[in-house]
């Protein structure tokens, strides 16, 4: 199905959103969502404020790497939250949105996994990403790429390519019912996960996230920082949402997102 270009409708997504979040806008173009909502937290923004772009001049994901953000063609929104639970789990926001984002991938057609910690990929592609900033609050930035990508996009961290539901198959590419699809989403993980005091056996989160994340099984090669690297056999998603690798001499390690700069297969 052809994507149309045209703007988000601000008034469905309000209509559909607000009760679940406090407030709701949408801007034409800016450098950051993210950015706007750490200022906003600043000033005492709401937990639940959400912030959709057109547009992003200067979005960013992980590590200060670039998010391609063409207008009118993808869902680029942010998060403000404050969430009630113990410090040690708040790494579990940006799991929890990527199981948001693979929900409502599958829901729309789309055969898409999860790449640890947080990469949504479909055949290979990535589809979409995370970038979570705490600082008294959380943000929570999402990237979703929805009509067919322009042919100069280049490929993201690691070489992989970028794709778009379109791209994929997707059974709409109304982004506004899609925007709407994946807040729910969003709002209803986040009800169980502090309810559950961001416990994420007792909320169910880890058992969701291991079936939607096609790395584990996978032998990899870990990038970390200071030129050193990890290669060994992805085993498990721990407690506090790292990924467990075993090594080839049997020794178990837990890799942080934050400490990763590149995760690759190393199939072969």
């Amino acid at each position: 199905m052809t994507a149309d270009r045209v703007a988000l409708d601000v008034d469905r997504l309000r209509a559909a959103l607000i009760g679940p979040y406090a407030r709701v806008d949408v801007v034409a173009s800016t450098g950051s969502t993210n950015a706007d909502l750490r200022a906003a937290a600043q000033a005492g923004g709401a937990d639940r404020t959400v912030l959709f772009a057109e547009e992003q001049t200067a979005g960013q994901g992980r590590r200060a790497r670039n998010w391609v953000s063409p207008p009118y063609t993808g869902l680029y929104v942010s998060v403000l939250l404050r969430p009630a639970v113990p410090a040690h789990r708040i790494p579990w926001i940006t799991l929890l949105a990527g199981i948001a984002l693979a929900r409502t991938a599958r829901g729309l057609g789309v055969d898409a996994v999860l790449k640890w910690p947080n990469d949504l990929l479909a055949n290979g592609s990535k589809c979409a990403g995370v970038l979570a900033e705490a600082d008294g609050a959380i943000v929570l930035g999402m990237g979703l790429n929805v009509a067919a990508l322009p042919d100069d996009v280049p490929p993201g961290a690691g070489g992989l390519p970028a794709t778009s539901l379109e791209q994929q198959g997707a059974t709409t590419t109304d982004r506004t019912e899609i925007a709407v699809e994946l807040l729910k989403h969003l709002a209803d993980l986040d009800n169980t996960w502090r309810e559950n005091q961001g416990d994420p056996i007792a909320s169910g989160l880890h058992a969701e996230y291991r079936q939607h994340c096609s790395t584990l099984g996978l032998r990899v090669r870990i990038e970390l920082p200071g030129d050193r690297e990890l290669v060994g056999t992805a085993v498990e998603i721990d407690t506090d949402g790292q990924l467990v690798v075993r090594a080839d001499d049997g020794s178990r390690h837990s890799v942080h997102a934050g400490d990763v700069v590149h995760l690759r297969s190393a199939a072969g």
